[in-house]
């Protein structure tokens, strides 16, 4: 019997509660692959990478011990979009490769759908090679109030960070599903009402492979 494997999506603006969600995703037994996470592995682990990233901003992107020098590759490439675009263009095609691999052994396992989480989902382009995107909304408050917590900024910071990815608007316009992150909302209902959605779409895939 062949055995469906769907990519979905996860993303959302910084703040949304993407990794909340993912963790929920993963209590139900859903493999998560965190690009975020993975680009900065993959900063320190990829001697090719670090090389490109040099040769762009600088031998002081890494310190001695060659660790990825974050406070000052950040204070470039936050106050500037131009710098902003080179990194990525650097570190998304790594990130790529790496998901694909990753993909493969998930489907080579039987698991009927995976989950790739990342902020610049739409932006990277990457969101052409899934199957489904869920883009999860948030009232820009509640976000900026989040991210001031959790990463101890200023408002005037978390709104600088946030001019650099796209709005609400244009990223439900490539949205299969929504997931609202609001007061009133309950995410684990909205993630259960998916998943089942999910593990039914696997198996009607499957079923028209086999026939």
């Amino acid at each position: 019997m062949g055995q469906a494997h769907l990519k979905i999506g996860i993303t959302g603006g910084i703040g949304a509660g993407k990794t909340t969600v993912c963790k929920i995703f993963e209590q139900l037994g859903v493999p998560v692959y965190y690009a975020d996470v993975r680009a900065k592995e993959l900063m320190h682990e990829q001697d090719d990478l670090k090389k490109k990233i040099r040769q762009a901003f600088g031998w002081d992107a890494y310190d001695k011990k060659e660790e990825l020098n974050r406070p000052y590759l950040a204070k470039i490439v936050f106050n500037d979009p131009r710098q902003l675009s080179i990194l990525n263009q650097i570190v998304h095609p790594a990130v790529f490769d790496d998901y694909n691999r990753w993909v493969t052994e998930q489907s080579k396992s039987g698991i009927p759908y995976s989950v790739k989480e990342a902020a610049l989902l739409i932006e990277s382009g990457s969101y052409k090679q899934l199957d489904k995107i869920i883009v999860i909304t948030c009232p820009i408050d509640l976000r900026i109030e989040r991210i001031m917590k959790r990463d101890h900024l200023r408002r005037e910071e978390v709104l600088k960070r946030m001019e650099n990815q796209l709005s609400d608007r244009e990223r439900l316009d490539h949205a299969d599903c929504v997931i609202r992150n609001g007061s009133n909302n309950s995410l684990i209902l909205q993630v259960m009402e998916l998943h089942r959605s999910f593990l039914k779409e696997a198996e009607q895939v499957s079923q028209s492979i086999d026939s």
